[in-house]
């Protein structure tokens, strides 16, 4: 008797239904764990935005008391740190081309704050008179330094009296003896100073000494903004510098001296009592540079030299501390180095 269909055995499902039932908790599967994927990505997203919208906040409140946008003035301060340290250890006649550079950039800068002021000094003069003083302080040594600065004011001097000279030069109520002087002044604080860091790096192992008391000027600067934008409450000098506080003062003691008789140890090979008379100078020279500088900026109605470096003002603001800190550096060098 012929089976019924009610009889009839179940008809096996085709092969390819199979893996469709399969795959639809696959799905199920897969879809959720995009979704989780999509939910990490989200939470890291708000907790980046979040992190940025802090330090942009800390950036302010930073800036706002000690005048100076952290993250511009780290930057800035990484890329001349690592062409410094290129310029030093590598190959020593580079660190020439180093110091021509922000001896050129800072003396314009510093002259174009003078003419702003009433000074008519000549610049591109003045930046070729600096420029000069480079190369005979490296290979003629302090002698050398001495002799190419004096042709440079010679050479200002008698370019800016050619100028007077010709009528069409001439402007009412400017002081020919005043713009000599200020000639003179412009190259005696920025070539003439920076040109002892040149004649130390010709030395042997004289390129350390410059490392060494450069880390140490940095040293101060970093322990002093740190002390005073966390503890600073004592003015050292209101009329001159009004962030300058006496806590800050104290960070950079701490910081240099450290910093120096590390380095003596360690780097230029010298005993520790080397490394804090080098510190301590350092502090009180890098100090008082710190509030000349601020004091010609008062004198002349400025808040930066220039901004030429975010974050930092202008290069001579960055120097400030440093120019006449070489002339000491230079100092315990010959006597003790």
């Amino acid at each position: 008797m012929p089976e019924t269909p009610e009889s009839a055995p179940p008809t096996a499902a085709p092969e390819h239904e199979a893996p469709r039932t399969a795959r639809r908790p696959a799905r199920g599967r897969a879809g959720s764990a995009r979704g989780e994927v999509e939910a990490a990505i989200h939470d890291i997203e708000n907790t980046v935005h979040n992190l940025e919208a802090k330090a942009r906040e800390m950036d302010a409140r930073i800036e706002a008391r000690a005048g100076r946008s952290l993250t511009k003035a780290i930057f800035f301060g990484l890329v001349l740190g690592f062409a410094l340290l290129f310029s030093l250890i590598v190959i020593k006649q580079l660190f020439m081309i180093f110091v021509a550079a922000l001896v050129a950039f800072t003396v314009y800068e510093l002259a174009s704050a003078l003419r702003f002021a009433g000074r008519d000094i000549p610049r591109i003069p003045l930046v070729i008179a600096a420029i000069g003083v480079v190369p005979p302080a490296f290979y003629l040594g302090a002698p050398g330094l001495w002799w190419a600065f004096l042709a440079g004011v010679a050479f200002v001097s008698l370019w800016r009296i050619v100028e007077t000279a010709r009528p069409a030069m001439r402007q009412p109520g400017v002081s020919l003896r005043t713009d000599l002087a200020a000639g003179v002044f412009v190259l005696s604080y920025v070539p003439l100073l920076a040109g002892f860091a040149v004649v130390m790096t010709a030395q042997p192992r004289g390129e350390w000494w410059v490392l060494a008391y450069l880390i140490v000027v940095i040293a101060i600067d970093t322990g002093a903004y740190a002390a005073g934008v966390l503890f600073g409450k004592h003015p050292m000098a209101p009329r001159i510098s009004p962030k300058k506080t006496w806590e800050g003062f104290a960070g950079s003691v701490v910081a240099a001296t450290l910093a120096g008789i590390l380095l003596a140890v360690l780097m230029i090979g010298t005993e520790w009592w080397v490394g804090l008379v080098l510190a301590l100078t350092l502090v009180g020279v890098a100090t008082l540079g710190d509030l000349t500088e601020s004091l010609i900026k008062r004198d002349l109605g400025i808040k930066d030299i220039s901004t030429w470096l975010p974050g930092h003002g202008g290069f001579l603001d960055r120097l400030d501390s440093m120019l006449p800190s070489t002339i000491a550096a230079y100092v315990i060098f010959t006597l003790l180095g």
